[in-house]
């Protein structure tokens, strides 16, 4: 399940991306118009700068911006700032194995081959899902519906 800190990254991450080219956002606008807690907002966009995903500036007319194009960050990179592995279990995690204290024989363990499935199935479909792709599922959304009076 993702954390709190991970939901609110996302929102925070797609709202640049919606602002893309138009210059820095300050942090006081994001809270505003996402409803996401000003302490975590800091938090989430501090650790996406110094992961390299934002460039910030300070004073009048600062704020933080994309590094890089919608096209090119990923869901998955995002959650895996926050919250760290993908893999529901630690011995699938390709970035944290640790072998579990209650498996007898990892090559037979079927919660194991079950669980990678699973792993790999979430990782390629947050790999492959960048944030613009995630704005034009929104954008198509919208103008499939209808209003009728």
């Amino acid at each position: 399940m993702l954390s709190k800190k991970a939901k609110y990254a996302l929102i925070a991450m797609l709202a640049l991306a919606r602002k893309y080219g138009e210059g820095p956002i300050v942090i006081s606008d994001l809270t505003k118009e996402e409803g996401i807690p000003r302490k975590f907002t800091e938090l989430i966009l501090l650790e996406m700068k110094n992961n390299g995903l934002l460039h910030s500036k300070k004073g009048k007319g600062g704020g933080y911006w994309l590094r890089k194009p919608p096209t090119e960050i990923t869901l998955g990179t995002i959650i895996r700032l926050i919250d760290g592995p993908l893999a529901p279990v630690s011995c699938v995690s390709l970035t944290a194995y640790q072998k579990c204290e209650e498996c007898k024989d990892e090559a037979t363990c079927g919660i194991k081959l079950v669980m990678k499935e699973v792993r790999d199935s979430i990782a390629n479909i947050l790999d492959s899902t960048s944030l613009r792709d995630v704005l034009d599922r929104v954008n198509a959304q919208n103008q499939t519906i209808m209003y009728y009076i």
